[in-house]
């Protein structure tokens, strides 16, 4: 049954994972104005959840303890994306991620909704992210967002996610961004490639966003200088269009005791533990 003809007062609940960007090379802009991107994305255990229950008319409420600056109106992408596909009801948003942190939070909120609701067309005019955030698993992201190829052999990895509280608007970085054809990604490593192999490619890639939105928000650089002084880390790079910012561990462990210790040296940092897959 699609979700637009189910019972009134019938409730999905669904997760909305936060969206990494491992790499996330720009490589072109279009005569429109869009930006060409080649990126590899993958999902966290940590997100926002959403309830939906559905009725007549259209009525959003944001809770949670990031909920503020949410919007909850039209200008949200879930609302954008429930009118997309013609749906009425209430959407009960719980945030746990940060607004705007590049992380795909509202893309993210969009993507499960469409999921929940079985919406199987393209996505892409409610943003570059949200088709790849429809998706919900690992893949590589080109074009405008618009190309989505699985990625089945992505490992999972150990990471801490870290946000200095900082809002940064996507247009602003793109305006910041002095190169704007730079190479594509290569072919990802073979299926069955461990860890070591992962780390090393990785490290050979880029996030062309992240000089950029340095330029917009310095204390990018700080979140990526702590991040690179925590015990046992193996990579660090900003994800999206910031000002979220990654670290990857050997171990559940070692992630967690840099979590601690981001945590307790910058208490206004939302600093998080989580895996990657």
């Amino acid at each position: 049954m699609h979700e637009t003809d189910a019972p009134e007062g019938e409730a999905l609940e669904v997760f909305a994972p936060a969206k990494i960007n491992l790499t996330l090379h720009v490589t072109g802009q279009r005569e429109d104005g869009y930006h060409l991107l080649d990126s590899l994305v993958v999902f966290a255990d940590v997100g926002d959840r959403l309830r939906l229950t559905a009725g007549e008319g259209l009525a959003l409420q944001v809770t949670g303890r990031l909920a503020a600056g949410v919007p909850a109106d039209a200008r949200n992408l879930v609302w954008r994306a429930a009118e997309l596909v013609g749906w009425r009801g209430r959407i009960d948003l719980e945030k746990h991620l940060p607004h705007g942190g590049g992380i795909g939070g509202g893309s993210s909120d969009a993507g499960a909704f469409l999921r929940a609701v079985g919406w199987q067309e393209s996505a892409v005019s409610l943003g570059a992210d949200v088709p790849v955030c429809h998706l919900g698993h690992a893949a590589r992201m080109s074009g405008i967002g618009d190309q989505i190829t699985p990625a089945k052999d992505v490992i999972s990895f150990f990471a801490v996610l870290v946000n200095p509280n900082v809002h940064i608007a996507t247009p602003k970085v793109f305006q910041n961004l002095t190169a704007k054809s730079n190479p594509p990604m290569p072919a990802l490593p073979a299926a069955g490639a461990g860890g070591r192999v992962w780390i090393e490619w990785l490290t050979t890639q880029r996030n062309d966003l992240q000089d950029a939105a340095q330029g917009v928000a310095p204390v990018i650089g700080d979140v990526c200088v702590a991040l690179a002084e925590t015990d046992e880390v193996l990579l660090t790079r900003m994800s999206g269009s910031g000002a979220t910012c990654f670290g990857l561990y050997p171990s559940a462990r070692a992630a967690h005791a840099a979590a601690e210790t981001l945590a307790q040296q910058h208490p206004d940092w939302w600093c998080v533990p989580t895996v990657l897959s």
